[in-house]
């Protein structure tokens, strides 16, 4: 029986803090310029959880709703992001947000989205979006053959990751995402993005997928003696990189 989607991550948070990706600065950038943002502008991260993209924001002096249903993920957010007097963080989902109508600039989804891609989404991002306003949902899109690591890192995930072809992002289609903004029409943007990692870095960034198996576990050992082996067969200097495609697809809803 697979965990809760609101509890996947509870037993993630710390490597998901320490080895997540964050997201090229030209991402807020773009969204500040095509959404017509300013200090005055409201935005909800919706899936917000460890508020690494709310950080960003923040950086960029909007205000900041979090919304983030699992306790774990969101009270670190909370803790690290304390000294931003324009964040507040929300206990809410992705169909009931509890933000009032009408209140919205824009909404961000960053690694979040397809966890839950579906109607009553749409209808809680109408709700509270102000009159032709936005979502910008968001990914770090892992190049899975960028090089021979690349290559044998996603080859471990499909042989040793049972959840792994069932959670991952890359199921939503562009069908997906017509039905999901208004009149089927957005925009997107990609940027390049990049993490370096030596082993330790690299089990940290593995363990925080919730499709790998828990360290804990049998299974997670036996994938973590496999992500050794590929990082001994594939190190340069004692490191590997991933490599990423940040992916934005902007529209109303």
């Amino acid at each position: 029986m697979k965990a809760d989607p609101l509890k996947r991550f509870s037993n993630r948070v710390d490597n998901y803090v320490k080895y997540r990706p964050s997201y090229p600065p030209a991402v807020v950038e773009y969204l500040t310029k095509k959404c017509s943002l300013n200090e005055d502008s409201a935005v909800a991260d919706i899936g917000s959880g460890t508020g690494i993209f709310s950080k960003l924001l923040l950086e960029h002096r909007f205000n900041v709703y979090g919304v983030e249903p699992n306790d774990a993920m969101r009270k670190r957010a909370e803790h690290d992001l304390k000294q931003y007097k324009k964040f507040a963080s929300i206990n809410g989902t992705a169909e009931d947000t509890t933000l009032p109508a009408d209140s919205i600039d824009l909404i961000v989804c960053a690694q979040a989205f397809h966890w839950f891609c579906n109607a009553e989404t749409r209808k809680e991002f109408r709700r509270i979006l102000k009159p032709q306003n936005c979502a910008a949902l968001l990914w770090n899109n892992r190049q899975t053959d960028a090089d021979a690591f690349a290559t044998a890192y996603e080859l471990l995930l499909k042989e040793k990751s049972p959840d792994y072809s069932e959670v991952n992002h890359k199921n939503l289609t562009e069908t997906d995402f017509v039905g999901f903004f208004k009149d089927g029409k957005y925009e997107t943007a990609k940027y390049p993005n990049v993490q370096v990692f030596d082993f330790d870095a690299l089990r940290g960034r593995a363990f925080s997928s919730s499709y790998v198996p828990p360290e804990d576990t049998d299974e997670g050992q036996l994938f973590l003696s496999a992500l050794h082996d590929i990082f001994d067969q594939y190190q340069v200097k004692g490191k590997v990189k991933f490599t990423y495609q940040t992916e934005v697809y902007l529209g109303e809803v």
